[in-house]
């Protein structure tokens, strides 16, 4: 068991061994799940590629080539900075 303390911002400092055990490097998220019973459960945000993946994805959209998205892009700057 690790302690820590909270400090007047609001803010803790993970423990090395903590770290080390979750695999938690500079700029990783963490997740802090508050549960009804009054415990909090913190567990890494960690995504895939895999986990992600076509997400983005809706059935019947058509694929739009880079200079298509481009000449969209420069359009949408022109009218807005007119």
């Amino acid at each position: 068991m690790s302690l820590v303390t909270i400090t007047n911002k609001g803010q803790i400092s993970i423990p090395k061994d903590i770290q080390k055990l979750l695999k938690l490097n500079n700029g990783d998220k963490i997740e802090i799940i508050a549960t009804k019973n009054g415990t909090a459960i913190i567990q890494p945000i960690s995504k895939k590629v895999d986990d992600v993946f076509c997400k983005l994805h809706k059935s019947g959209r058509k694929t739009v080539s880079i200079e298509s998205m481009n000449i969209a892009i420069q359009k949408r700057i022109k009218y807005k900075f007119k």
